[in-house]
Parts: C-alpha cells; structure tokens; sequence
C-alpha cells in the first residue's frame, strides 16, 4: 500500500479522551476512530491487525481439532430462558425487541446457542468429542467503557465450546486448549500467564485467565518466575497425547500464579523469594468446564454406549482478539510509538523514500515495492523526512527500509529494526534477504 494513498489518519496531538497508553497510540496511529461511547470503527490498518491476531487464533484452534462455525450476533431470548440466564445475566445484556415483539439479545456470550445447535445435531456418544469455535463480534454495555479498545462495548472475541462424554475427557480437552492458548499468546509476541479465576456468571468449578503483563493492567498478579522461563514452541508437549497434558496439569499445579483476588499468602511465602515476580496484567483470555450445567438446563442429551441417555460435560474458551490489539501495544511500545511484533503487524516493513522526485530514489523504491505491494506500506509522500522517521515509528513496523540518494546511487539502503532500534547500510539484495524478500 501506498502511503499516500492509504486511509491512515495519524494525529499529531495526543487525544484528551485517551487515559492510557494503547488508547492514545491506536488514536494517533491511524488504527481506529470512536463512533460513540464504547463502540469504534476499525480503520485499514487496525483492521489488518485485527485479521493478523484472528489467523493465528484460527491456526492453532484448527491444529488441535477446533472445528470453525459462525453463530449470528443477535439471539432468541427464549434459549436463554432455557438455561435460566435470561433474568439473571444482569445490565450488561443489551435487549430489544423485533418487529413481531419477539424478545431478543445481542449476545454477550454464546453458551445457550451453541448447546441448543450441539442438540440439535449430534445424537450419539460415537460423535463426541466436538470442539467447536467461532470468532464474532459480541456486546455488552458497560457502565463505564473506558481504555479504548480494552474496555469497550462492543468487541471482537474468539468464543470457542468443546462437548465431552465424561469429566475426565472434558479435563483433558481443557488442559489441550490451554496449550493451544500459551502457543496463541507466544506466537503474538505476549507473556501471557494462566492464573485460577473465578468462573463469574458462566458458572462452572474450574476456570484461568489468562493475564498479560503491562503497567497499566486491571489486576495485581503474583506468579512464579518459572512461568518467564517455559519456551511453549520448544518445551515438547503434544497436544495429543494425554501423558504431555498431565505434564501440563503438573506445571500448572505447581507453579504458582494468582492475582490479587486469588492470592494465597501462605503458596506465596513457599515460592522462592528471587523467583516471586509480581506487576499489573491484561486479561485476554479465559477458560471455564462447567460440566453438564447447560446440556441439563437446556435438556440436551446423547446415548451412551449402553443406550442409556447422558449429558455430555462442556468447557468454554475465549480469546478476546480486539482487546489483545490494546494489551499488545500496552506491553510493546515506547515513546515514539507501537512496537508491533512481526507476526501481528500490519505490514511486515516500511518503505520510506527520503526523496520523493529523485530519479534513482523513485525506481529503487519502485522496485523494492513490487516485490511485495501486499505486505510493504511504501512512504511515497513529499513530506520532510523527520516526518517519515516520526510516523514510522508510531506506526510500528517491524522494520523500515531507508532509501536516500546518496544510498541508491550505491545500490544501497538503510534497513532499521524498531524494536532494537539497530539500523545498517546494506546492500539492496542483502537487505531483501535479511527481511524475506530476495
């Protein structure tokens, strides 16, 4: 994408509105706009963002047997009358009502719909397990939306549902999306530790969090500092096999972690003292089994293998991908801007021609872009070069390709790696290695 071409409005003042990090650079990037109290609209380079944080959700759900649908926003409030939630889930549920003077929702969550379409379709303890998952725009209305994107009314979330014949099935199916969540959240760039939580109005006996580390979080957290050490990409645990999941069990049981509504003092004062690490987390995700509390509220059964009828066990599994745009920039950025992590960033590298008009400048970026117009944002504008650098780093492309005339005469450019601040003269070929593109 050309930058002079792009729907990326940058802003050169800070917004009053924005109290904290995340709000204030997404503003100021170019990523969103609000529209009213809570609600935003994503602008191009937000969204691409938001796309980047889904595809790699989706990938890893798919790799350990996630099954992606797509459920509506809107909802009957009849099946929530089934399982019993419709009076009791609170304000936060916006309510209306159709033309017909049906009463409906717009969901904040998607537990009710999910088992009634479980119910409707498998009949037979042969087709479990299930897991099925869905990435869906949800709303709850807040009392105080606040912090941008990480306490909206509106919101992008990633709610997934696995469907199991007994509780130790269901435990296993748990402790396999826990591994799938840790790869999640290292593959987007994030420390992000499980903590036991309460399970809320979903109901249910066991639930984590999952909490980012940032200055600006929510929660107090106190984990062990083991938790820094694991390497989920290299540690070796099979999602699959059940003897690598009760390996999982065991680390979680044994490495403590808890915020500050969990906390206990006496597990505390048993972790080494130069291995307690504490701070401020995110929540971006969270986990419940709730066994049979909405297959047997809402009277969806299977035959068993005697013939017998039983309710199968359930665990739900969100992600909250929108809210993860704010947490990441909450723990990647400095004073100059965002410092996205390669796989999240909405373009891989910067182009920027520090002299727009200059022959040699002009066809060196020209063939620089055309190797790929999809994943570069080429700096085409006749702005001063401060200005380029400046919004470059606010943007937070992983890297910036420099070209100026002295340099292309040379069949040279500058590559700057943003999140070290490291830059090198290189050759054009050996600069395009370096970033892929040779």
């Amino acid at each position: 994408m050309r930058l002079s071409q792009a729907f990326q409005p940058t802003l050169k003042e800070v917004p009053a509105e924005a109290q904290i990090a995340s709000h204030r650079l997404m503003l100021r990037a170019g990523l969103v706009r609000q529209t009213s109290s809570g609600i935003y609209t994503w602008l191009p380079a937000g969204l691409r963002v938001l796309r980047n944080i889904a595809t790699i959700v989706r990938q890893e759900q798919d790799r350990i047997g996630g099954q992606e649908i797509l459920m509506p926003t809107v909802q009957s409030a009849d099946l929530w009358r089934r399982s019993g939630r419709y009076d009791a889930y609170g304000p936060e549920m916006l309510r209306l009502e159709d033309r017909h003077g049906r009463e409906m929702l717009y969901g904040p969550t998607n537990e009710e719909m999910v088992t009634d379409l479980f119910g409707s379709t498998v009949k037979s303890y042969r087709e479990l397990p299930k897991m099925l998952y869905h990435i869906q725009w949800k709303f709850r209305d807040e009392v105080r939306p606040r912090f941008g994107v990480m306490r909206g009314r509106e919101f992008y979330m990633k709610d997934g549902y696995s469907f199991d014949l007994s509780y130790e099935d269901a435990v296993s199916s748990y402790y396999r999306i826990m591994l799938s969540y840790l790869k999640i959240f290292r593959r987007l760039g994030v420390q992000a530790v499980p903590m036991a939580a309460d399970t809320g109005p979903i109901g249910g006996e066991l639930s984590h969090e999952f909490l980012v580390l940032a200055p600006t979080g929510e929660s107090e957290v106190f984990y062990d500092a083991g938790w820094d050490e694991i390497d989920w990409d290299s540690i070796g645990l099979d999602p699959q096999k059940e003897e690598d999941l009760q390996k999982l069990r065991e680390i979680v049981k044994t490495t403590y972690s808890a915020t500050d509504e969990k906390h206990d003092l006496s597990a505390w004062e048993a972790v080494p003292e130069d291995r307690r690490r504490g701070g401020r987390g995110i929540e971006v995700g969270h986990i419940f089994y709730f066994g049979t509390k909405y297959t047997e509220s809402m009277g969806v059964e299977v035959s068993g293998a005697d013939g017998a009828p039983l309710h199968p066990h359930m665990g739900s599994y969100g992600i909250g991908v929108s809210r993860l745009v704010g947490a990441i920039i909450e723990a990647s950025h400095d004073e100059a801007g965002i410092i996205w992590p390669e796989e999240v960033a909405p373009y891989r590298a910067v182009l920027l021609n520090l002299r727009p008009g200059d022959e040699l400048c002009d066809q060196l970026c020209e063939s620089i872009y055309s190797r790929d117009p999809e994943g570069l944002l080429y700096d085409d504008r006749s702005d001063r070069a401060g200005v380029k650098f400046n919004d470059a780093d606010l943007m937070g492309h992983p890297w910036q390709i420099i070209v100026g005339p002295r340099g292309a005469k040379a069949g040279m450019v500058e590559l700057k790696h943003r999140a070290s601040g490291e830059r090198s003269e290189l050759p054009l070929d050996e600069a395009l290695a370096k970033l892929g593109l040779g």
